[in-house]
């Protein structure tokens, strides 16, 4: 590869240009095709290595009908354990979530005042995502499901999980390590943005900061937006909590370039998307943010399309409650 163009021919440097930018489009389709694809397995990852502030452990969870298992992976800082406990960084669809750390960013965390325990709530099985999402993190039932919809994808379960976190995640969590009750993150993105909302609004004590990216406020035909807000809006009683809003510039504009608009299925989920308008998430920011006791921001990713802001958002809730860089912009392990 040549350093220096300047001593080639002027049609010779035109082409390195082209290559050069056609090798940089390339690139970028084909990280926003993986950071979309949900068939991604988790492989190599930060596991796989040693590092100097942080120890990993895994533990399963399943159900009382023993049908649904969890995995939960811990990041643990290796330094001494404060008097309060460490803060607490939760994150949903933890396989995906784990595949956005690497080995500097760990680092980084480590080298805060607070460097909080990392808590990667997945399923029991090396998929990126997982569809059973659908069912967990929904807190009603889809309107538009037919006999033949998967039981994973028919929602609803939302509550349930709930539970499982309450009852069964949290007392292993401080079997292995203890942590702040007052600092503790709940992070989710799309079905699991909207979780981290319905658990706001039902169980405001649960944790201390709420982010949720891009959140599917479309489901179930935006019920969300409804009844369950206007109930917590009406009786939170000033209950103090941060609340961490975003989404991607390419939703607001329903950037659809990307999505094969020939496939009834994805005809089908623009309609339904279409059941929240483009500007849902920040005016929902806006009336929170005239709730008492509430602390809510919102911020939004440039050209992101719904996919993309899956790291953003994370990288974003990450700097906002741990003080660490910024990182929302970059593209990550998925390169």
């Amino acid at each position: 590869m040549f350093n220096d163009t300047r001593s080639l021919p002027r049609a010779h440097r035109a082409a390195i240009t082209l290559l050069a930018l056609a090798m940089m489009l390339a690139l970028a389709g084909i990280a926003q095709a993986q950071q979309r694809d949900p068939n991604l397995s988790l492989q190599h990852s930060v596991l796989d290595e040693t590092f100097r502030s942080y120890r990993f452990e895994r533990f399963t969870v399943q159900s009382a009908d023993e049908q649904r298992r969890w995995r939960v992976t811990l990041g643990i800082p290796r330094e001494a354990t404060p008097d309060t406990g460490f803060p607490a960084f939760w994150m949903l669809d933890g396989n995906a979530a784990l595949m956005e750390f690497d080995a500097p960013l760990l680092e980084e965390l480590g080298d805060q005042l607070d460097s909080p325990v990392l808590v990667f709530v997945g399923y029991d099985n090396d998929l990126r995502i997982d569809p059973a999402r659908t069912r967990d993190y929904t807190f009603a039932m889809d309107p538009y499901r037919s006999d033949d919809t998967p039981p994973k994808r028919i929602g609803g379960g939302a509550d349930a999980f709930l539970e499982v976190i309450e009852r069964t995640i949290r007392p292993e969590i401080a079997r292995r390590v203890a942590t702040d009750p007052s600092r503790q993150t709940l992070w989710g993105h799309s079905f699991g943005a909207l979780f981290a909302l319905h658990t706001l609004y039902t169980r405001s004590g649960a944790f201390t900061t709420y982010a949720a990216g891009s959140p599917s406020l479309w489901w179930a035909d935006g019920a969300l937006l409804g009844e369950p807000e206007a109930r917590f809006r009406a009786n939170n009683a000033g209950h103090p909590a941060r609340v961490l809003l975003s989404m991607g510039g390419g939703e607001r504009e329903r950037d659809t370039r990307h999505r094969d608009m020939s496939d009834p299925r994805v005809q089908a989920h623009l309609r339904r998307v279409a059941n929240a308008p483009p500007d849902s998430t920040v005016r929902l920011a806006e009336r929170l943010n005239q709730v008492a006791g509430l602390d809510v921001t919102y911020r939004e990713f440039p050209e992101l399309t719904h996919g993309l802001t899956f790291r953003a958002s994370l990288m974003d809730a990450l700097h906002e409650t741990t003080g660490i860089t910024d990182y929302s912009s970059t593209r990550g392990t998925l390169r």
